[in-house]
């Protein structure tokens, strides 16, 4: 790794840590909009991975993971390099929303164009400025506004590689996830770049669980690849094997009213289980939401109103969902207060 890594205008040497703003845009304010980017450098040459969060600017989980990794007191890179992008949709983030100016999902503009809208300008700049040069990537998500989803990594599990680094991320559910026309893992996908994404939490709030296991989450996949050293194992820490699913499904409302839930992220159900109750304001009539197929909540709407047709539950179906659950509780109990999380000793 003896040449020099280019972002934008600004040149990062082996051994370096920079910080970097990468311009995308002027608004009609005359203000000049750019994307927050932090690199870290080893001399040693290795992977080059990127961290991203917020491509959906109401998703703030990932923003604080990325912060506080890039603060931990031991964390060091063995080998290779790391590209940290905090915020990638800064309108979206700023309007405290999931889309851009232009009201298009950024999600669904890749590769975009230098000469596109709003959004197909910051996802093409994103896609050539970064992503082009990363052998691998992690995209931070949460659910939607309302929606929380369980910590999970979907990814190509087709893919030999991609299937073991989801595995290597150390969270009880992956679920395989087919690439989606216009999304950064399909753009990336046609790069060569290697791309876990993961969910948790939901939209405009910070959920604890889900930022440790994100963060332990990037470290695991950093070990994996050789970037940093293994960590020494936590005598009162049992491994986490992950379940995979391939099929999941939301479940939707049959009526409309108030909803009272039965159920909650990450339990594990069985086909016919009372998942919620919908019913009127005035008690007129009641109607209970079923599962219908065996399987874990992986998803679900918070808000207790419901509209005919929405989706309320989203379930990953598997072979051993007992299992599943097990994993989920061990996932809760190996994720340690961030202070004693910031201090593990790494093998030597």
């Amino acid at each position: 790794m003896t040449d020099v890594l280019t972002i934008g205008e600004t040149s990062i040497k082996p051994g370096e840590r920079v910080k970097l703003e990468l311009p995308a845009a002027r608004l009609y304010t005359d203000t000049e909009m750019s994307v927050p980017v932090e690199v870290i450098r080893s001399k040693k040459p290795g992977p080059i991975m990127f961290i991203s969060a917020a491509i959906h600017g109401d998703e703030l989980n990932g923003i604080e993971i990325i912060r506080r990794l890039l603060h931990m007191k031991s964390f060091r890179l063995s080998k290779g390099t790391l590209i940290a992008v905090p915020i990638v949709n800064v309108y979206g983030m700023l309007n405290q929303s999931r889309y851009m100016p232009d009201r298009r999902d950024l999600n669904r503009s890749f590769p975009g164009s230098a000469k596109g809208s709003l959004a197909g300008r910051l996802a093409n700049l994103f896609l050539t400025e970064i992503v082009s040069k990363c052998d691998y990537g992690i995209d931070l998500h949460t659910g939607a506004i309302h929606r929380s989803n369980f910590p999970q990594v979907r990814a190509n599990l087709r893919d030999d590689e991609t299937h073991e680094l989801a595995r290597a991320f150390g969270v009880p559910v992956i679920l395989n996830a087919d690439l989606r026309d216009g999304s950064l893992r399909a753009a990336a996908s046609n790069m060569d770049t290697k791309i876990l994404l993961y969910e948790a939490g939901q939209a405009l709030r910070f959920d604890e669980l889900s930022i440790r296991a994100g963060i332990r989450g990037i470290l695991n996949v950093m070990s994996a690849l050789g970037m940093i050293r293994k960590r020494r194992p936590n005598a009162s820490h049992k491994t986490v094997e992950p379940f995979e699913a391939y099929n999941s499904a939301w479940i939707r409302a049959a009526s409309s009213g108030i909803v009272r839930d039965r159920k909650r992220l990450g339990d594990r159900v069985k086909k016919g289980d009372v998942l919620a109750e919908i019913c009127s304001p005035t008690g007129n009539f009641e109607q209970k939401l079923k599962a219908t197929q065996s399987g874990v909540i992986i998803g679900k709407q918070n808000i207790p109103l419901v509209q005919e047709g929405d989706a309320m539950f989203h379930i990953a179906y598997f072979e051993a969902p007992a299992q599943v659950e097990q994993h989920i509780g061990q996932l809760q109990d190996n994720l340690v207060p961030e202070q004693d999380l910031m201090m593990e000793p790494l093998q030597q």
